[in-house]
């Protein structure tokens, strides 16, 4: 009986690099249209940490839902979803009676820090359209 013996190439998985908003997902919506990604991308970065202001500094549960809403609504429109995901269980647990999670906000904070580095990144060779 023959057994086969397998490369360890063949047994390595690549890593799957991370990336805090699906480029795919974006040039689907920005039509692959390169120079309109950028603009997005742009926008984007601005609203994102405009409305994560807002959230910190709500002082209503109305508030923050809105503002939970909209973060999720962006981020989902541009693949960002790490941010979707956790404004959209923030949201969940909020609308489900459970206090705000401190926690969850903070992992928020992290997320958008993230994603707005990404877009630095990706924008520092980018001429301005």
């Amino acid at each position: 009986m023959r057994t086969a013996v397998k490369k360890t190439a063949d047994l390595v998985q690549p890593i799957k690099q991370h990336r805090p908003i699906d480029m795919v997902h974006l040039s689907k919506q920005t039509l692959g249209d390169h120079g309109l990604e950028c603009e997005v991308l742009r926008l984007y970065e601005q609203m994102i940490q405009v409305y994560y202001g807002r959230l910190e500094a709500s002082t209503t549960q109305a508030d923050v839902l809105a503002h939970l809403h909209t973060i999720k609504g962006a981020s989902a429109g541009i693949g960002a979803w790490g941010i979707a995901e956790l404004a959209k269980a923030a949201e969940d647990e909020l609308r489900s009676g459970a206090p705000v999670n401190p926690e969850r906000i903070a992992d928020l904070e992290i997320a958008v820090t993230e994603v707005c580095a990404f877009i630095t990144d990706i924008l520092e060779n980018e001429p301005a359209y």
